[in-house]
């Protein structure tokens, strides 16, 4: 049970602050929250290599290896050299990797200039069952940014088991600047436990002194610490890094899974590389054209409406060992109360240096929101409320809130969050919104998602998206229609709270040669969901091309 590349920060947080408030999205697999958030700065190497490449590591400021290749089209002909995976993935330490093979590809960092530094990729693959008859590869990114696709498949397994694992090599492959794959790093751990940990200010004023401040700070230190890879991440750098990994693996085209924020990096590929587009499969859409700070009101919107099913299915469904009490919009209310008192009234979890407060009280509480009526990330929620609200013990919600923000239980932070951020800003340049923009963001969120907002101001909402990035980006939202590609097929959840599902219909729409599958229920994406008719469609395309019918509407 994992929560992929998701981050959905309050809007006063210090990361949300930073990107405008925007929540990124991710998908959810099977597991379970334990507090095992994931390995910090790229530690979890794999073993094999490429030829020309040097082992994924440390991307601090000058030390990115010289080039090893003379020209582009060099980069194409090199030959990965797998071996067995040595690192189990970070939310599941006890996965058997027998199964999967891992290595490395070299990328330049600047496709302008090939002669001059690398970046080293690091790449898993499940090979086919049916080797001898086998499609190809199926590349696949779990969204974010700044989740591992190499973590993805190794504990994605059951849901890629059967016609695509039969039909192909399952490519996972961590993105430039995150996890294995020469990961941007930042802050020491201890200091992302103070930013990550500390309530914002009540008074709007001095909260946004604070935000401003801590954008600055962090800022600072991804610059000083990854100032040679920040101007050369970003989901067009991705995409191209996504084209040699093809030709290298020797597929005639890119079949490829992306699920939420992965569906960007798909259509940002179609839409440079249209005529390479295979089976392309996009779960749970991010609108490549949609206003961030709009995207980011309709996010919240819609956890808190995922917010209201979690607590009208606990006191209906689960009376008996449910913390909350009345009508379904009483209990919701009810568990935003708990959650804002934490800030005067922290409870203890385990760790006397770690009390549960309000922010990672509503970390905690958003992670199980990705989930489903019936999933376990519902299944947590329950359990850790109950813990909270009836014993006074934090430590479930605590352990909810490490996973969501890549912290292990030794205190180590993965690159999730950095790469979130650098990502974010690479891709999208937002102008300082207007004060009637501030106002009509204001004004629904108090509307439709107040829950989840009790204290915000209009002064949240004023910072432009990545105002403090040292590498400020040209790149805008715009429709993409990757004019000549193949059929690609979106699929988007009525319920979505991560991707709302006018995001499917606004991409589907956008593309000159599309179609939309609709999944109709609560949670994140349909791959994992358990929905068959979705799995079903999904693995239909990917496998033989066949395309769900027009107007297609999976329930179960």
């Amino acid at each position: 049970m994992k929560v992929f590349g998701a981050r959905r920060g309050r809007t006063i947080s210090v990361v949300a602050m930073l990107l405008g408030g925007t929540l990124v999205a991710g998908c959810t697999s099977t597991g379970s929250v334990g507090g095992s958030g994931g390995s910090a700065g790229g530690s979890s190497s794999s073993s094999g290599g490429s030829s020309g490449g040097s082992s994924g590591g440390s991307s601090g400021s000058g030390s990115l290896p010289s080039g090893k290749f003379t020209t582009l089209q060099a980069f194409d002909t090199q030959q990965v050299s797998w071996g067995a995976c040595t690192s189990e993935p970070s939310d599941d330490p006890t996965a058997d990797l027998s199964a999967f093979q891992c290595g490395t590809v070299v990328v330049p960092l600047d496709y302008t200039k090939p002669t001059g530094k690398d970046v080293t990729l690091a790449l898993v693959k499940w090979p086919a069952a049916d080797q001898a008859n086998k499609a190809g590869s199926l590349f696949t990114n779990p969204g974010g940014p700044g989740a591992s696709g190499v973590d993805f498949v190794e504990e994605s397994k059951t849901e890629f088991d059967g016609a695509l694992h039969a039909h192909y090599d399952i490519i996972g492959f961590d993105p430039r600047g995150l996890g294995r794959s020469d990961p941007i790093t930042c802050l020491d751990d201890k200091t992302q436990d103070k930013l990550y940990e500390q309530d914002p200010p009540k008074d709007a004023t001095a909260r946004e002194n604070k935000a401003e401040q801590d954008s600055k700070t962090l800022a600072s230190a991804c610059e000083k610490n990854s100032g040679d890879l920040l101007p050369y991440v970003g989901s067009t750098y991705v995409a191209q890094d996504m084209d040699l990994m093809r030709q290298v693996l020797g597929d005639k085209k890119l079949n490829y899974l992306g699920i939420s924020y992965g569906t960007y990096i798909g259509s940002v590929y179609a839409e440079e590389f249209p005529a390479n587009v295979g089976h392309m499969v996009l779960d749970g859409a991010v609108d490549p054209n949609a206003d961030q700070l709009e995207a980011d009101v309709q996010q919240q919107v819609g956890f808190e409406k995922s917010l209201e099913k979690f607590a009208g299915d606990c006191v209906t469904n689960y009376a008996s060992e449910c913390p909350l009490s009345g009508t379904p919009a009483a209990a919701a209310q009810q568990l935003g109360h708990f959650i804002d008192g934490l800030q005067d009234h922290p409870l203890s979890s385990g760790d006397s240096k770690r009390p549960l407060d309000q922010t990672l009280g509503w970390t905690g509480v958003i992670i199980g929101l990705y989930g489903d009526v019936g999933s376990d990330w519902w299944k947590y929620l329950r359990e850790a409320l109950t813990k909270a609200m009836k014993d006074g013990d934090g430590s479930e919600l605590l352990a909810g809130a490490d996973q969501y923000n890549g912290r292990d239980p030794e205190g180590h932070y993965s690159t999730e969050q950095n790469g979130l951020i650098a990502v974010r800003c690479a891709d999208f340049t937002t102008p300082t919104p207007s004060a009637s923009e501030v106002q009509s963001a204001y004004s629904q969120l108090k509307a439709g998602a107040s829950i989840l907002n009790s204290d915000l101001a209009p002064s949240d909402l004023a910072q432009p998206m990545c105002a403090n990035w040292p590498f400020q980006t040209q790149e805008k939202p715009h429709q993409i229609k990757a004019q000549g590609s193949d059929t690609i097929l979106v699929i988007g959840t009525t319920d979505d709270p991560a991707t709302p599902y006018q995001n499917a219909v606004n991409l589907a729409n956008g593309f000159a040669n599309a179609r939309l599958l609709t999944r109709v229920g609560t949670g994140h994406a349909a791959f994992g969901s358990g929905n068959q008719c979705a799995q079903s469609a999904m693995e239909a395309y990917l496998v033989s091309g066949t395309l769900p019918p027009q107007g297609e509407r999976c329930s179960a």
